[in-house]
């Protein structure tokens, strides 16, 4: 007689496994305190701090030979927090630069306050990052240093350049937008066209800052299924195994940090970069200047994901038909947008590639 398709007793088993699975995981979670829940261990010192912004310089390990094309200033995105470079010991691109020898600066916003909601694009590009690249090239006695703007941060490292061309020896972008208005898809692009329907000047005057939890809200719709249901379901395999689960809890703890926006900045960057596609026309304007990306002169390293939901690849393509170098690079990775910081392979080549890319034009 055939085995019957469905073993009679199947579903049983199975539903004992997966409550095994979950007493286990309760008992885990259980014996985990907010402490266990580590971000951000590579040591550091804070070097520089300004209103909110606070600069930290990551040394090398001792046992480390400091290379060609040191040291390196990263540039974060104001949306969720810088401690995704440094998630972990095992995925950490801070971590992975040091091991080539590269010494890493990173701005990190802090928490914009009420206070705060007048900052401008003027004040943090040519105001907080120009006095963090100042400190930079104070400290190792250089006229110009190494940049590297992830996401959002991307935008904002690709407009300094241009405005200070003489102050930035190579910009690498990762995962950086610059076309705003690339055609949109059901797997990705939907944010920019989101953004260019919503009316951003009514939240602003009614509520100053854009809260940080209304942004990640809209995230998390980008992919409602895989983003607030899937991953608690799949969560239920890893529960029982302490290492997995700290992995996923480290996550979850990075994703809903999210710190409020300053409105007026929030304001400036929707009207310029989503609604009127300024930075490929050469129009943004930052204070009393328009970035003209001809301007950025200086080598560049494009680096961007191919599966990325948030900012699609053809957005961060674009950049090599702008700028005006003559030596510009691209490199790219089959992963998503926070997959270039968690994926094991890709922080196993990540790393290396850049400082390879670093020291073959100091």
């Amino acid at each position: 007689m055939a085995d019957a398709p469905f073993p009679p007793f199947a579903p049983t088993r199975e539903l004992y496994t997966l409550t095994q699975q979950w007493m286990q995981g309760l008992d885990a979670l259980g014996a985990l305190t907010p402490d266990d829940i580590e971000i951000g261990p590579s040591p550091r010192e804070a070097v520089y701090a300004e209103d909110k912004l606070t600069l930290y310089r990551y040394p090398l390990p001792e046992e480390v030979t400091p290379a060609a094309g040191s040291p390196l200033l990263i540039v974060y995105a104001l949306v969720n927090r810088p401690d995704m470079v440094d998630l972990q010991e095992d995925r950490s691109l801070v971590r992975n630069l040091l091991n080539q020898g590269i010494e890493v600066y990173l701005i990190d916003w802090g928490y914009p306050s009420r206070i705060d909601r007048h900052l401008t694009l003027d004040d943090y590009i040519n105001g907080y990052i120009d006095a963090c690249v100042d400190v930079v090239r104070e400290r190792h006695g250089l006229d110009a240093i190494n940049l590297l703007g992830i996401c959002q941060g991307g935008v904002f490292s690709t407009c300094y350049a241009a405005l200070h061309p003489e102050k930035v020896r190579t910009l690498t972008t990762m995962v950086a937008p610059i076309d705003f208005h690339v055609e949109a898809t059901a797997e990705t692009g939907l944010l920019n066209a989101w953004m260019r329907d919503t009316d951003i000047d009514l939240m602003v005057d009614a509520m100053g800052n854009m809260p940080g939890d209304f942004m990640n809200f809209g995230y998390l719709m980008l992919k409602p299924y895989a983003l607030s249901v899937q991953k608690y379901v799949e969560m239920v395999d890893v529960m029982g195994d302490e290492r997995k689960l700290l992995n996923f809890l480290r996550m979850e703890k990075w994703i809903f940090d999210s710190p409020d926006q300053a409105g007026e900045a929030f304001r400036q960057f929707n009207q310029q970069f989503y609604i009127d596609n300024k930075l490929i026309k050469g129009e943004v304007e930052i204070g009393d200047d328009t970035v003209d990306l001809q301007d950025v002169t200086m080598p560049v390293l494009n680096i961007y994901a191919e599966k990325d939901h948030l900012v699609p690849p053809t957005s961060s393509q674009a950049l090599g038909a702008h700028v005006g170098t003559q030596d510009y690079t691209v490199q790219s990775y089959p992963v998503g947008h926070i997959g270039m910081y968690v994926s094991g392979k890709v922080q196993r080549s990540l790393a290396p590639a850049i400082a390879e890319w670093l020291a073959e034009r100091a």
